[in-house]
């Protein structure tokens, strides 16, 4: 299956107008307003992604297996959760807190083999808008067809002018992951291009609040 697709607006009635399935990486950067957002993609170097609760799928638990999934993490300034997650690709509610959309979504509890352990890069939003390009590229066949009828509005350029990084973004490995002695979190997450990688999401946030 290829990628999921996730865009969080300021209301619920935006957010549907501008969902586009398949074209997660452009829909939610067509929303400026997003200061207080954290984007997080979900990936493995075997290229497959075991979500649940996913409305692609066909199976009663909702299980899909993407190439790569990205969501959007809300940081709440109150309230009792402080990270609420939009993902439009699944079924559950939106949004929902963190803690219930890793337990019922990612489900680390769950025994999965080594090769479908997932991965996190979290990124502030302004970073990622500056940044991140895609042409769409990857969403071709070999004979350069469409697999997916593309969005409408113009593909995404960065700010530097590149046309194309998004496997900068999605390619990733277990070397990559954040341990407090080696950098800064907050540092990584709001400042670096790439942002910090992670294995556990719920525990890297603590670090980030």
């Amino acid at each position: 299956m290829f990628l999921s697709s996730v865009v969080l607006l300021s209301t619920v009635r935006r957010m549907f107008i501008f969902y586009a399935r398949n074209y997660v990486q452009t829909d939610w950067l067509m929303q400026g307003e997003l200061i207080f957002l954290l984007f997080s993609f979900l990936m493995r170097r075997s290229r497959h992604i075991p979500l649940w609760h996913q409305k692609a799928s066909k199976r009663a638990d909702g299980l899909v297996l993407w190439d790569y999934h990205v969501i959007c993490i809300q940081r709440k300034i109150e309230g009792e959760f402080p990270f609420l997650v939009w993902d439009l690709d699944s079924a559950l509610p939106l949004p929902l807190p963190l803690g219930s959309y890793v337990s019922q979504a990612i489900r680390p509890s769950f025994q999965i083999s080594p090769e479908y352990q997932r991965l996190f890069r979290i990124i502030h939003a302004p970073i990622l808008f500056r940044h991140f390009a895609s042409d769409r590229r990857h969403m071709k066949d070999s004979n350069g067809n469409w697999m997916a009828k593309p969005p409408d509005y113009e593909a995404i350029v960065a700010e530097d002018g590149t046309m194309h990084n998004l496997y900068e973004y999605i390619e990733i490995k277990t070397d990559d992951v954040y341990s407090n002695k080696t950098i800064d979190v907050k540092d990584a997450v709001f400042s670096r291009k790439l942002g910090a990688v992670a294995n556990d999401l719920e525990e890297f946030f603590t670090q980030i609040l």
